[in-house]
């Protein structure tokens, strides 16, 4: 039994060679994570995967004012802001469609609710090509009118 807090399922790693490992998502099991909360002021939480087999690895720390680290600088400026973040996603391709679709019923589901679910990412947007792309199994448009540069 996983020791994970409610929610949380750990990565089901399948390796494929040296460098390569993916987290299996089936019709029986999928990992997924604990709830994003934001830290207290003050505090971060860091999420890290790497070669080495991290999957989206929880950590918590705290900043520090004037820590001297010998290999890293990160100075953090909350007063100055650069850029709103309206959310985070992926794009569905066609290619990307046809996989989802091929899959059976309950490993759609599962793969879905990685994405988009409270246990999963939160991803909250979605890229969609406005019509046939190089993943596309053949080229089309939803605008078959010539000279129609207005749409």
């Amino acid at each position: 039994a996983c020791p994970c807090p409610p929610g949380a399922r750990p990565c089901s790693p399948k390796y494929f060679g040296r460098d390569a490992m993916v987290c299996v998502c089936n019709a029986t099991y999928c990992d997924t994570l604990d709830p994003v909360v934001l830290p207290t002021p003050g505090s971060y939480v860091k999420y890290e995967s790497s070669k080495a087999g991290k999957r989206l690895e929880r950590s918590e720390g705290t900043f520090q004012r004037s820590l001297h680290a010998p290999d890293l600088v990160l100075t953090l400026d909350t007063a100055q802001r650069y850029q709103k973040v309206k959310g985070f996603g992926g794009s569905v391709t066609d290619a990307a469609a046809i996989n989802i679709l091929s899959l059976p019923e309950t490993a759609q589901d599962h793969l879905l609710r990685s994405y988009f679910s409270e246990e999963g990412l939160e991803y909250n947007l979605v890229r969609l090509p406005m019509a046939s792309c190089d993943f596309s199994l053949h080229a089309y448009t939803y605008d078959d009118v010539p000279f129609d540069y207005e749409l």
